[in-house]
């Protein structure tokens, strides 16, 4: 009697909340990522009615070797947005680290009394990536051990690492730079430079990394909960100081691309590059409150940026109106954005 009522019983129960499948789920995951390549698409379309050259081999590989750079910053960025926090000093990093490590090993007789010719030029690239660990590490000690405020910690530092580096330069350009310092900037792999590829590279590392990985999962669960995250078991003050090292080590490396192609780093290296990086994440859909956006995302807005400054170029915009112009299509990017990807940025 009690097995009859059970059966009755079972049609009229509530039946279970469906469930979307993971396919559909992943799917829609890698739609929003697209969301940029329209406004790509259109930018291209326009610049080459603006001049058939822009769609050129060279002109493509110009375009992609001046971002190269930036974008690794971009990436090192996006890390640490991805966290719930935001580095400044990456633009600093930038410049001082390929400038302390110019600073040691140029030979002064050769560039009018910079440098202190006290390490090998097979140091060059080590210097580097120390400094930014370095600073990344500080960053962390400031925000993670000491709890101290993101934003301001590495305001002071971007300002702190700016002035260092005009200290030990002078304020004047280190040039006369090894070989070491110069190879990644200035080589060329089967007829495409050096920073395009190592570029490329990082972005495919960061695309598994964060996508695929347990630590990539981590990050993403710091932006969205810290408590949550720590809750779950989420050593979460190692994630993010290894985050911030990682970043400033992205940063550095970026710096000593950019002085290889120009066989040089001047004081200002760096300088004013945070707004273009901030920039470039936000309209790739990186959130500033951390817990969302994708590496390939952000490799689409600061290609999208650059490809708009190329335009601006090709088409012989004075250099006076560059920036207003850049700065509306960003806000303009920043919308085409938000209504094909169906979130608001925040």
């Amino acid at each position: 009697m009690s097995e009859t009522l059970s059966t009755a019983a079972s049609p009229a129960a509530a039946p279970p909340p469906p469930t979307r499948p993971p396919s559909r789920t992943l799917a829609i995951a890698r739609l929003r990522d697209l969301a940029l390549v329209p406004a790509i698409i259109a930018v291209a379309i326009v610049g080459f009615v603006v001049n058939p050259v822009f769609l050129s081999s060279d002109n493509i590989i110009n375009v992609l070797q001046s971002m190269s750079e930036i974008a690794i910053v971009v990436l090192a960025q996006t890390i640490v947005l991805i966290t719930g926090k935001m580095d400044l000093s990456l633009e600093s990093t930038f410049g001082l680290a390929p400038g302390i490590a110019a600073w040691l090993v140029v030979d002064p007789a050769l560039t009018r009394g910079l440098g202190l010719d006290v390490l090998p030029s097979a140091w060059a690239v080590p210097v580097v990536l120390a400094v930014g660990a370095l600073v990344g590490a500080f960053n962390g000690l400031l925000i993670v051990r000491f709890g101290l405020n993101g934003f301001i910690v590495t305001l002071g530092m971007l300002i702190v690492l700016r002035g260092l580096l005009t200290g030990i330069s002078g304020g004047k350009t280190f040039f006369a730079l090894p070989e070491s310092m110069t190879y990644l900037g200035s080589a060329s792999w089967f007829a495409v430079p050096v920073s395009i590829w190592v570029s490329l590279l990082l972005f495919a590392v960061g695309i598994v990394v964060l996508g695929y990985t347990r630590a990539g999962r981590a990050l993403y669960a710091i932006g969205g909960n810290v408590d949550a995250a720590r809750a779950a078991g989420i050593r979460t003050d190692r994630v993010l100081w290894i985050a911030l090292i990682v970043a400033s080590m992205l940063a550095a490396l970026a710096g000593l691309l950019i002085s290889g192609r120009l066989a040089s780093v001047p004081a200002a290296q760096g300088s004013g590059a945070i707004f273009q990086v901030f920039a470039a994440a936000v309209i790739g859909g990186v959130s500033l409150n951390g817990g969302k956006g994708t590496v390939f995302g952000a490799f689409t807005g600061v290609l999208l940026l650059f490809m708009i400054i190329n335009v601006l170029t090709l088409a012989g915009v004075p250099a006076q109106w560059t920036n207003f112009l850049n700065g509306t299509v960003i806000l303009v990017a920043l919308v085409v954005s938000r209504i094909t990807g169906g979130k608001a940025q925040t």
